[in-house]
């Protein structure tokens, strides 16, 4: 072993020190707490996390970087009536959180008063805290985790001789704990993991040439995909994405396999989210009750799916998660609110401060085979670029690159796309929804067919 890696793994061990306990995080909390409350303040609210992780990274099979964190923040928010200031720190020390609790009644007393401001109301704090599986230690030497990132990067070249360059391959590993209290008196803590691994090379012939990637992440590493098969699939779709050709353009339909149908789906997240509806800043401000996608659609909250990546059982507030069917049939059902929120609308938190806990869309029985066949032509997303879904006005577009298909199967390789449509129509436009399920995301869905949108060539 060379004295480099004997280095990063004795720096490595570090990072395998305990986490701190719930004990320390909750004595921490009610000091800050109490100190509020001596201040002066009529409520106060408060978050602890500490968090330790490392990065890999390997390009062309030498060690690119190696990196260790270790974080620890502390934020608070306190109340004098209605109104509000907070302050963070990342002291833990009595002098430390003292200074913060400080600053954030410095902070109240200088702003005005707004009657919506406030903690979550007591009766709704979360009383059950099952075991949700959620942390999952990877016990990973540095060595290791360099012989997984080089083995993810060696299967890319061995794709195709036209593998020119790795842009890297790396492997991430982070556990963090995470307490919230305020002064009705509620305290929680929780414990979790993320792990991933992922890898992207550069194709190449002639003067073409093409980038592309593939991942996993887990919050348990028994559960991430072998780093063979994360290379060869970047290996695979980066040689695949040569020779593209360019589209005239016209409409057709759409298909978004479910690593880019997560973004599709989040625009309707943000469109029924409370700080939107209050600044009527969505176009489905007045769509409580109707029907806004296919009937076939439907879309459910599970938050205490064990080991799931959005499981919680109380939100940002303190407030308990629960079950929630958000669309039925393509009927929108729900709102994702938060108190100060719904104290806007006239309306009771859904425990949703924070977002949404495990979204999960029905689906059908096709698989993206069943889909292409389906579609029999169109268009397949494999990147999207921009930022450009408007969700006051539910314009959308795009830049886009893929693959054009036809007679139900993929063709050739396309790009320099634009993709544009309103999300209205193309929410109620949504075919199918294949059963191609990513289900170790915090938004569940398969692929999505969307009957039609316009697609700008040249």
């Amino acid at each position: 072993m060379t004295e480099q890696h004997e280095t990063m793994n004795a720096e490595l061990k570090t990072r395998e020190a305990p986490l701190p306990e719930p004990a320390l995080l909750r004595e921490r909390i009610e000091h800050a707490l109490a100190r509020a409350r001596q201040g002066g303040a009529s409520a106060a609210e408060a978050s602890l996390s500490a968090s330790r992780g490392f990065n890999v990274s390997v390009r062309q099979n030498e060690i690119e970087s190696l990196e260790f964190q270790q974080d620890r923040d502390f934020g608070l928010t306190v109340y004098l009536g209605h109104r509000k200031g907070s302050a963070t720190t990342g002291d833990w020390s009595d002098a430390g959180l003292n200074a913060a609790v400080d600053a954030a009644l410095a902070i109240a007393r200088a702003t005005g008063e707004d009657p919506c401001n406030g903690l979550a109301d007591a009766e709704l704090m979360a009383r059950e805290f099952p075991d949700l599986d959620l942390d999952h230690p990877w016990d990973l030497s540095a060595d290791a985790a360099v012989d997984l990132a080089r083995a993810c990067e060696a299967a890319a070249f061995a794709v195709d001789a036209r593998i020119k360059t790795s842009e890297g391959a790396g492997v991430s590993s982070h556990r963090g704990v995470s307490a919230y209290a305020n002064s009705h008196g509620f305290f929680a803590a929780r414990s979790g993991s993320q792990h991933s691994l992922s890898c992207a090379v550069v194709a190449g012939e002639g003067e073409d040439l093409q980038r592309d990637y593939w991942y996993s992440n887990a919050r348990d590493a028994s559960r991430l995909l072998a780093p063979e098969a994360i290379g060869r699939k970047a290996g695979e779709r980066a040689v695949a994405r040569l020779n593209a050709r360019k589209l005239s353009t016209r409409s057709a339909p759409v298909l978004l396999p479910p690593e880019i149908a997560r973004g599709f789906w989040s625009h309707f997240i943000g469109a029924i989210s409370g700080s939107a509806l209050y600044r009527k800043a969505t176009f489905l401000l007045d769509a409580l009750g109707q029907p806004v996608f296919a009937p076939h659609v439907s879309l459910r909250q599970q938050p205490y799916l064990r080991g799931a990546a959005g499981s919680a059982a109380w939100d940002q507030e303190g407030v308990a998660t629960r079950e929630r069917t958000l669309v039925d049939a393509g009927r929108l059902e729900g709102w994702l609110l938060g108190s100060y929120s719904a104290r806007k609308l006239g309306l009771q938190t859904t425990g949703n401060a924070g977002g949404v806990y495990n979204l999960i869309v029905s689906h059908g029985d096709l698989d993206f085979a069943g889909l292409l066949r389906e579609m029999k032509e169109g268009l397949v997303v494999t990147e999207l670029l921009g930022h450009g879904a408007n969700l006051v006005t539910g314009d959308y577009s795009r830049g886009a690159a893929g693959f054009w298909v036809e007679n139900g199967e993929i063709a050739y390789p396309v790009d320099e796309l634009t993709i544009a449509g309103h999300l209205s129509e193309m929410f109620k436009g949504v075919v199918a929804v294949g059963k191609d399920v990513d289900a170790l995301a915090n938004v569940r869905t398969g692929s999505v067919l969307i009957e039609k949108m316009t697609i700008a060539g040249h």
